[in-house]
């Protein structure tokens, strides 16, 4: 069964403004797929032995015989038609000629950058969201405002905390929702294997297999942190220049998602780590060896992995739309803490992220530091959370977390 996905719309959009588009994202988010259902283009993948070859023994001649629309999958193993495609695509200039994709965006993107800048879209295709899920029609990124809550409640079933553990516990890849038999932990164990068997060694040479495992697991131990990298090192036992090259790895594979600092350049005191989020939470349920939704949802991680699910549904919402979050997180040396800002049009959107169904106006009590900021215009901002309505509570809104 196909659930219909919504960065469709944004590949529309982009097939018509350029020559080429390129639909990136971690393995198995559904590439393939969308292409397959969304453009008559013949598909080409770069996953069989012949095409590959052809395609490395003579770039040139292979381009020439591309018949478009056409689409190309895994180009990131065949980077050499990279230069040649730009010549025929300036030479032609027809719309929509070529689709691509590709799970590794660090290496795919230094040869796009070199070679195709200017003539391709490009989109970020991760994995499915709870919109995509339940087969709402409801596109709009997410922002606090009244506005958009205004245009959601019209397309929200009633709140099931066990059903959202649920999905947190599972994550988001296609294939769990296309078979509901398949068990997460047989998934994951199967996807951890082929990722670092097939991303990992190529986009790095990683030596050590099993300390890149460790590394892995323990970076999933710590989603929803500020991101410590000099901890990681001393519980997986590897130098900082490798931690940082793996880092990388993780980032250009589509793994994990680092959130940047707020900052205007006013306040020096800002703290300028990221946070570390896991894009996917059944991924890091599976590597964190949180095997079941309950224990998941009364273990020591469940603030952490509520904020990390949150996390990837407003990054799902801009993403299927084609554009990259306006999104920040707030800490200063006075420990003042603010989950995320989003900074957009001059104003800043405060937001709280909180498992609880009970929220607090006390849960908003550092927005107030945003007036520190006096170039931008604060906004009330909100509570994400487990309460089964939306409401106000102290001129600030309470968003319950099916909304997003």
């Amino acid at each position: 069964m196909y659930i219909q996905r919504h960065i469709s719309v944004a590949l529309d959009r982009l097939r018509r403004s350029f020559p080429a588009v390129l639909v990136t994202g971690a393995r198995q988010t559904g590439k393939t797929t969308l292409l397959k259902e969304s453009s008559q283009a013949a598909m080409i993948s770069f996953d069989d032995y012949i095409q590959h070859n052809a395609a490395k023994q003579d770039p040139l001649g292979f381009v020439k015989s591309l018949v478009p629309p056409v689409a190309l999958d895994e180009v990131q193993y065949a980077p050499e038609i990279f230069r040649p495609l730009k010549l025929r695509i300036d030479n032609e200039r027809q719309s929509g000629a070529f689709l691509m994709t590709g799970s590794q965006r660090f290496e795919l993107m230094k040869g796009i950058s070199e070679s195709l800048a200017g003539r391709i879209g490009i989109l970020t295709l991760l994995g499915l969201s709870e919109r995509e899920i339940n087969g709402l029609d409801f596109t709009a990124p997410f922002l606090p405002t009244d506005e958009y809550l205004a245009q959601r409640g019209r397309t929200v079933a009633p709140l099931n905390p066990s059903a959202v553990w649920a999905r947190i516990q599972r994550g988001g890849f296609p294939k769990l929702y296309a078979d509901s038999e398949l068990a997460p932990y047989d998934f994951y164990a199967g996807y951890v294997a082929t990722y670092i068997e097939r991303d990992v060694r190529a986009l790095s040479q990683v030596g050590d297999e099993l300390a890149f495992m460790r590394f892995l697991t323990a970076c999933a131990a710590r989603t929803a942190s500020i991101l410590n990298l000099s901890d990681i090192c001393g519980d997986v036992g590897v130098s900082s220049p490798t931690a940082k090259r793996w880092l990388s790895i993780l980032q250009a594979s589509g793994i994990v998602f680092l959130l940047s600092p707020f900052s205007l350049n006013i306040s020096a005191r800002a703290i300028k780590t990221p946070k570390l989020y896991f894009l996917d939470t059944g991924l890091a349920a599976y590597l964190c060896k949180w095997l079941t939704p309950a224990t998941l949802e009364s273990g020591a991680m469940a603030g952490a992995f509520f904020e990390t699910y949150v996390i990837g549904e407003i990054v799902k919402s801009y993403r299927n739309a084609g554009l990259e979050p306006p999104i920040y997180y707030y800490r200063d040396i006075d420990k003042r803490e603010i989950d995320l800002l989003f900074y957009q049009d001059g104003c800043l959107y405060p937001l709280e992220i909180k498992k609880t169904a009970s929220p607090n106006v006390k849960d908003t009590k550092h927005f107030e530091v945003l007036s520190k900021f006096s170039a931008v215009a604060p906004q009330p901002g909100g509570i994400v959370c487990m309460y089964d309505a939306p409401l106000k509570l102290g001129g600030k809104l309470v968003i319950p977390v099916n909304m997003l």
